[in-house]
């Protein structure tokens, strides 16, 4: 078996431990004779996998008693239309902070329901750095504020909610959820598509505060959350087998301490990175705030494009996949995710070494 450092920013990177569990029960799931992707969502072995996942989410975030967890489909992208259409029903209006290109995504879906205030935008120096935001922006009444937790793109990420308000608090946290400990209680939503932190790509997991369900009746019924609430998350067909992959992983963070103990690790991982790339004649980091700085997306650069490009070229010659940066940033992108373990971020650092020594 041949196994790459992959660094991929999602689909993203899965827990050894967890694919070698899935490709043994592969065949036979819990003694039935077939897999768990052949067996009936409805089924008693797939209700015990799906209560079984949301029950370790749950513990693994310290989920309140008075929010529903589902797992849906069509990634946050789908998320991005949802909330303003069950949400936006009071004011009709939201704030939605700027701080990337998926912020920037949700907020023009968004536009589509009703108003959209942009208090505070990064765009004008390409996201470099998160948006200087202060409580007295948010003066205006509205239905919920909206901010995007870790800017995959850019490499910029939020430290908690960036505001005092009483506001209803949505957060996309896609490609950060389970990396380090959030009060859930602070949020009204969390969404996160979960082909980073928690299984492959289809799953969409939402936390959402019993209160904000069914504050608009007059939705699809595929588009509501209380519908979906209702039916425990199984009005139509749902992803069985990534909630099967999500509930592996739910076990493996566990295993590592939780989400507090995986957080150690991920400081210990962003530190080794930036730690050499900020001693470096070579390399430097695409966000000019350190203390914006990720700790899941680690962005640089040599500030030449060619060589950038020769980098990302010879590292995926020596195993250390994906690291070429998204088009609309350019330069490297580390993507370090949960599974993303310290020893390949060494074999990267060690990697940067000797080419920064060639060149």
């Amino acid at each position: 078996m041949k196994r790459v450092h992959n660094f991929a920013a999602g689909p993203a990177a899965l827990p050894l431990e967890v694919l070698l569990k899935a490709q043994a029960e592969l065949p036979d799931f819990n003694g039935i004779g077939m897999s768990v992707m052949e067996i009936s969502h409805r089924s008693k072995d797939f209700k015990e996998v799906a209560e079984g996942a949301e029950s370790l989410l749950r513990d693994l975030m310290g989920i309140p008693d008075n929010y529903r967890v589902l797992f849906l489909q069509g990634g946050a992208s789908l998320q991005f239309d949802m909330i303003p259409m069950n949400l936006m029903s009071r004011t009709k209006r939201a704030y939605y902070i700027n701080s990337g290109n998926f912020a920037k995504k949700a907020a023009k879906e968004a536009r589509l329901f009703g108003e959209v205030i942009e208090p505070a935008s990064s765009e004008d120096c390409n996201y470099s750095h998160l948006p200087l935001i202060s409580d007295d922006m948010f003066s205006e009444d509205a239905d919920y504020l909206h901010f995007t937790y870790n800017n995959t793109i850019y490499g910029t990420e939020f430290r908690g909610i960036p505001v005092k308000t009483d506001l209803p608090v949505v957060s996309d946290m896609t490609s950060c959820i389970l990396s380090e400990p959030v009060d859930v209680s602070g949020y009204g939503l969390i969404y996160a598509g979960a082909q980073k932190n928690i299984a492959p790509a289809g799953l969409t997991v939402v936390i959402v505060r019993d209160d904000l369900i069914g504050l608009n009746p007059s939705l699809p019924s595929m588009l509501d959350y209380a519908v979906h609430a209702k039916n425990d998350s199984m009005y139509n067909t749902p992803t069985t087998f990534a909630i099967y992959m999500a509930k592996l992983v739910f076990e493996w963070l566990k295993e590592q301490g939780g989400v507090e103990g995986i957080h150690r690790i991920n400081l210990e991982k962003a530190d080794m990175l930036y730690s050499y790339i900020d001693s470096s004649s070579l390399f430097h980091g695409i966000v000019d705030n350190k203390a914006d700085r990720s700790i899941m997306s680690v962005t640089f650069t040599t500030g030449d494009k060619d060589l950038d490009e020769r980098f990302s070229k010879e590292a995926e010659e020596n195993g250390l996949t994906n690291l070429k940066g998204h088009r609309i940033a350019g330069g490297m992108r580390a993507s370090i995710y949960n599974a993303v373990t310290l020893e390949d971020c060494k074999a990267l650092v060690d990697f940067m070494k000797e080419f920064e020594r060639k060149n």
